[in-house]
């Protein structure tokens, strides 16, 4: 089933593969790391905004949920979301739209919305030469404002939302939320080392909260430079993983 200009990679003690392409969006730590912060139970109804080539919904499917429509603009890579989905004999539980968000209508509302969203600004850094890696990473089809905007239409009145941005976003972030009657329920920042600066932050919404919970920071690497405990946990798929073995 892999094609030549692919690479098949497995995750969570072989549980999950992902075929990626060699040359084109390939996704990074952040991935596994939202996937892990995720919380779901087994009657929700998730969404997910941008599934590129599926990866994070992949990831969730060792959790429970009833089912996730996955979302993605680009053609090369829904096509891709669908090959993976069906490698892993995923077919019941997801489902991939190839799909413009901006254009996205369904008639219902999601239990759990969740996005690994573009990080930079249209006019922030170098495009790629790669197209598809350019809007993978840049705000060319949708901006912050957009992603949040979408999902408070689209997201229950007791639904739960998850992101991860770089931390340089994090007012922006902030401001899109307020914008769209978010709320911040709960962050956490993530540091490559102790002494680092954080990198990133992952960040759960919803209508209701009225206080943010910080949760613990990630350090993602120890003094050593090898994984820290808990990121060898999340990339172990937690207890999740084992309980399928």
């Amino acid at each position: 089933m892999k094609a030549e200009d692919e690479t098949l990679d497995a995750f969570y003690h072989g549980c999950i593969q992902v075929l990626q392409k060699i040359k084109g969006y390939r996704f990074a730590l952040d991935a596994p790391l939202l996937a892990d912060f995720i919380h779901t139970t087994e009657d929700d109804e998730l969404l997910e905004f941008g599934t590129g080539n599926g990866i994070i919904s992949l990831l969730l499917s060792i959790k429970p949920f009833k089912h996730i429509t996955a979302v993605e603009v680009q053609a090369s890579l829904a096509e891709l979301a669908r090959k993976n989905v069906k490698l892993n004999h995923l077919e019941k539980r997801i489902t991939v739209l190839e799909q413009d968000l901006m254009q996205f209508r369904p008639e219902k509302k999601y239990d759990v919305i969740f996005s690994n969203p573009p990080y930079h600004k249209r006019a922030e850094g170098h495009l790629s030469l790669s197209k598809e890696k350019s809007i993978a990473k840049h705000e060319l089809k949708c901006t912050i404002f957009d992603i949040m905007q979408k999902t408070s239409v689209l997201l229950k009145s007791r639904g739960r939302a998850y992101f991860v941005f770089p931390e340089k976003r994090k007012d922006d972030m902030a401001e899109a939320a307020k914008m769209s009657g978010l709320k911040m329920k709960s962050r956490r920042f993530v540091y490559a080392r102790s002494k680092d600066r954080p990198n990133l932050f992952l960040v759960e919404c919803d209508f209701l909260s009225r206080n943010v919970i910080q949760q613990p920071d990630l350090i993602l690497y120890d003094e050593e430079g090898h994984y820290s405990q808990e990121t060898q946990e999340i990339f172990s798929g937690r207890l999740h993983a084992s309980s399928l073995q």
